[in-house]
């Protein structure tokens, strides 16, 4: 199988990043990533003849060298989080997504690539919509949400990423078009049946899941397939678990 496309994958070696590389080299996709480690790959991947490994801290990178490697890839899927434990939520960087996000297409704007290139960031269902659209999510709700986001600091930095991503790339820059990927609860197991709403269907109180190697399915069809892409530009997705195994 072969393939035209060339994907930056960030957070690589993260639950649902490794399940991203994983899917992209079985789809013949070439794969970029950078990680801080790259013996957290899952074994056999890091040595794989389509996947080219930069070891670093992102944040820690220069201008020109992150320009270099966006540079020529036609998608970049950050899956960047923030570790779950005391000094993941609530160390440095604090600020981990939005500042990996800003740089990133930065980068991508400073390269100045002829064809926009597409940004996939995956978040979580605790991130709103501009402008009230999430109709599901009532005013206490909201307040909730707004006093989660003053003591968690992982709430209020993808809240500001996706922010940063509708507000000032908009949906019309010439570099770059994104999509945010909202997942609830984030499950192992399979690829298995899934349903993409454009709004939120359950509340925080309540949530539905999500099979991670379903999000990186859906991450990867969006890298991948034109019409997914088209579909869900510009937008903010909710996915969630329907049904069995698809393989």
């Amino acid at each position: 199988m072969t393939s035209k496309h060339k994907v930056l994958v960030l957070g690589g070696t993260g639950r649902t990043g490794r399940r991203v590389i994983e899917q992209l080299l079985g789809r013949g996709v070439d794969v970029r990533t950078i990680v801080r480690s790259a013996e957290r790959l899952p074994a056999g991947v890091a040595t794989h003849p389509r996947l080219a490994v930069t070891e670093a801290d992102l944040l820690s990178l220069s201008d020109s060298q992150l320009r270099g490697l966006v540079s020529g890839c036609d998608a970049v899927i950050s899956c960047l989080g923030h570790a779950v434990s005391l000094s993941g939520v609530f160390g440095p960087p604090r600020d981990l997504v939005t500042a990996a996000t800003t740089r990133v297409c930065r980068a991508i704007e400073a390269d100045r690539p002829a064809t926009p290139t597409k940004l996939i960031l995956m978040s979580s269902v605790s991130v709103n919509r501009p402008g009230r659209l999430d109709t599901r999510r009532g005013a206490v709700e909201r307040a909730g949400l707004w006093a989660l986001r003053g003591v968690v600091p992982p709430a209020k930095d993808n809240q500001a990423a996706a922010d940063f991503l509708g507000k000032e790339i908009g949906t019309d820059n010439p570099f770059i078009q994104w999509t945010v990927v909202r997942a609830d609860s984030l499950l192992e197991g399979d690829v298995s049946e899934y349903a993409l709403h454009e709004g939120l269907i359950s509340s925080l109180a309540r949530p539905d899941s999500t099979n991670m190697a379903s999000v990186a399915h859906f991450m990867c069809e969006l890298a991948t397939r034109a019409a997914v892409w088209n579909d869900w530009k510009g937008k903010l997705p909710v996915i969630v678990n329907t049904g069995a195994s698809v393989g």
